[in-house]
């Protein structure tokens, strides 16, 4: 019952986000009027602001503060120029957008943009140019809200535009989201020493783009989603190289993962590639169904299985192919586990309608419809 319950209020939350979307495109483009857009250009260790006219931001070197919490308008905030020590934080309760415009933001003791809005956040990133975010190895901890990673949102985070945004984390996450993620265009790139290159609670959605995530952390996820991940299009690379670590509240080993989630992964379309070498790592790492129908996806483990076991694809709930290209392989243990105990290969996943090729061994699973 709670995972019916909970799926109804997923396909809610994105049924309501989409139509949230569509009116918020219109003004992102510059296709309706009344829209408070104020432009923060970044300058070395200071910046200029313009169309500020309700007095919202205030500043402090380069680190920005808008404080828009009882605003009722529309709001798009248009970064553009470069800082090695800055940051945008922002306070708001209504939805707003991000338009980064060829922005390099660095800040060494905290998030580059860290957004509070519960709201969703619309991050546009311009066609044509390339933005940057990284953040230090340590974090200022004395602040009163939350900090999770260089681009943090409580909110949840629309992914659109055609530009490319590089996210670096070296001290928590790259890009950390309290809500849920939906990817529609744009080239993301999320890398981390630390952490997870996306650590999302509610939901990511891929729908289109290019997402490539470098993970080197032990123990840590390219994706890590405490709820359901659905890849409906575009392009996701992930790659992973961290150890296991140990985990003394589960008094056991946790491995490193190109994708960790707590519900369903669904894949109908697009193309996802995952690659990881530590010791125990996983390719694709579901607590409970995976239902592949579409697309391309090629998982490849080549950790040792010291302290944990190395899975290409494990799905807790079953894992059901029944469409595209699906390709996993391992160096040790299974290429696919479902949780049963059998020695048959065949045991270990469901193949549905007729592939025209299907190998099924041990370390190797490849199925071509």
């Amino acid at each position: 019952m709670r995972k019916f319950l909970f799926t109804l209020l997923a396909a809610a939350l994105l049924t309501a986000c989409q139509n949230d979307d569509t009116d918020f495109s219109e003004y992102i483009n510059g296709g309706q009027s009344g829209v408070t857009t104020i432009s923060i250009a970044y300058n070395g260790t200071s910046l200029s602001v313009t169309g500020d006219t309700k007095g919202y931001v205030t500043t402090n070197g380069a680190d920005v503060t808008v404080n828009a919490t009882n605003s009722t308008d529309s709001l798009l905030l248009v970064l553009s120029g470069t800082t090695t020590e800055g940051s945008l934080l922002i306070f708001r309760e209504k939805q707003f957008g991000i338009k980064l415009n060829g922005v390099s933001i660095n800040n060494n003791d905290g998030p580059a943009i860290n957004n509070q809005c519960s709201k969703a956040l619309y991050l546009d990133v311009a066609d044509g140019t390339t933005n940057t975010l990284t953040d230090g190895t340590s974090y200022n901890e004395s602040v009163s809200y939350q900090q999770k990673g260089t681009l943090f949102s409580e909110g949840q985070i629309y992914f659109l535009g055609t530009g490319t945004l590089k996210v670096t984390g070296n001290s928590k996450n790259a890009i950390a989201c309290d809500d849920y993620i939906i990817m529609d265009q744009a080239t993301v790139y999320a890398n981390t020493t630390t952490g997870n290159g996306i650590k999302v609670n509610d939901g990511i959605w891929i729908n289109g783009g290019a997402l490539n995530i470098g993970v080197t952390a032990d123990g840590g996820r390219g994706i890590k989603c405490d709820s359901t991940v659905t890849i409906n299009g575009g392009t996701t690379i992930i790659t992973t190289s961290g150890d296991c670590v140990y985990d003394s509240d589960e008094q056991d080993y946790s491995s490193a993962a190109c994708i960790k989630c707590d519900y369903d992964f669904t894949m109908t379309a697009g193309k996802l590639v995952m690659n990881s070498s530590g010791d125990g790592g996983k390719g694709l790492n579901c607590s409970t169904k995976v239902a592949f129908s579409g697309g391309e996806l090629t998982a490849t483990t080549i950790g040792s299985n010291d302290n944990g076991k190395p899975k290409a694809v494990k799905g807790d709930g079953g894992i059901i192919v029944s469409g595209g290209t699906f390709k996993a392989n391992v160096n040790k243990s299974w290429a696919c586990d479902n949780g049963t105990d059998s020695e048959m290969p065949e045991d270990h996943l469901t193949v549905t309608g007729s592939p025209q090729t299907a190998t099924i061994t041990k370390k190797s699973v490849e199925i071509t419809y």
